[in-house]
């Protein structure tokens, strides 16, 4: 941390062991992490899943009069960059064209400059599975961007912020950061919702500690829903069996075989590192009510059993 610590880094995660298999990891972020510490045999991913939930991947395409810029951006951090130059044009005027020829010939060709770009843009999110696009760079060239967009990409555009051409690449970064989050916490409630939904007519969906983990556990969850408030405390399995209990205080023996030595684990840990084994994607829920009540935690699944019918 004090040599090897980046100055842009807001966020760090370090996972360190020691013994016969050593090993060491630490992570860099230029977004927040929160102040944490586990000792564990298995490692804490909880807030790197939160963390990624909260700032997944999105494209920023950076509109100027001199150039347009396509940005990948993942955590906060820009992880890839494609852009066209504009070609200049100025010095023609006055000797093999008219102004008006000039005119003319700009206007079109910065019609096809930004058909060509807004091309780029839609192979770049189809082909990375991108569902996120912020607009940024002068009023005049992104309203222009804007009219070309084809219907699916103006579905998925967010938002359009102000930038210049002198306008630093992590500055608009910086600035596209909170309309993703805003956007992000718009689709959480939207996941709420259809949870609801699902659990009142009878759908793909439970709620609470138990019947989640269990879902999990099965292998048939689409979505892990977890508000952030969710603290179910520690679960327990039995050291002999494998018997799990999330749902009860620590036994004295195991109610499958009898035997009396219980390890204890934490709960919420485990589900996310359960649903990121199987590539389950995880909402992270920053305030609702409706989902607190239900328990803090839920599942929409692939299928019910006979039993939760």
């Amino acid at each position: 941390m004090a040599t090897e610590l980046l100055p842009n880094s807001k966020g760090l995660a370090v996972f360190s062991r020691a013994g016969e298999q050593p090993f060491f990891l630490p992570l860099q972020f230029r977004v927040p992490l929160p102040n944490w510490i586990a000792l564990d045999s298995t490692p804490n991913i909880y807030h790197l899943i939160e963390l990624k939930d909260t700032y997944d991947r999105y494209i920023v395409m950076i509109a100027t009069e001199e150039s347009m810029r396509i940005l990948q951006v993942n955590l906060g951090a820009i992880t890839a960059q494609m852009w066209e130059q504009r070609p200049e044009l100025r010095e023609r005027v006055g000797r093999e064209w008219t102004k008006t020829h000039y005119q003319r010939h700009r206007q079109e060709r910065t019609r096809r400059f930004l058909k060509d770009a807004v091309n780029v843009l839609d192979q770049l999110m189809s082909a990375g599975g991108y569902t996120h696009l912020i607009l940024a760079g002068q009023s005049p060239m992104t309203s222009q961007v804007q009219k070309v967009l084809p219907s699916h990409l103006q579905k998925q555009l967010l938002d359009i912020v102000p930038a210049s051409s002198g306008t630093r690449l992590s500055d608009v970064v910086q600035a596209t950061l909170s309309s993703f989050v805003e956007a992000e916490e718009q689709e959480s409630r939207t996941t709420v919702a259809n949870l609801v939904h699902q659990l009142r007519t009878g759908g793909l969906a439970v709620v609470g500690t138990g019947p989640s983990y269990r879902a999990l556990r099965q292998g048939r969850v689409d979505m892990l829903v977890l508000s952030k408030e969710y603290e179910p405390g520690p679960g327990w399995s039995c050291d002999n069996c494998g018997y799990i209990d999330v749902e009860s205080a620590r036994r004295d023996t195991c109610p499958a075989c009898g035997a009396g030595a219980f390890r204890q684990f934490n709960i919420k840990e485990q589900m996310a590192r359960t649903a990121a084994e199987c590539d389950c994607p995880v909402e992270v829920v920053e305030q609702s009510d409706e989902l607190i009540h239900l328990g803090g935690v839920g599942c929409l699944l692939s299928y019910r059993l006979p039993d939760e019918y």
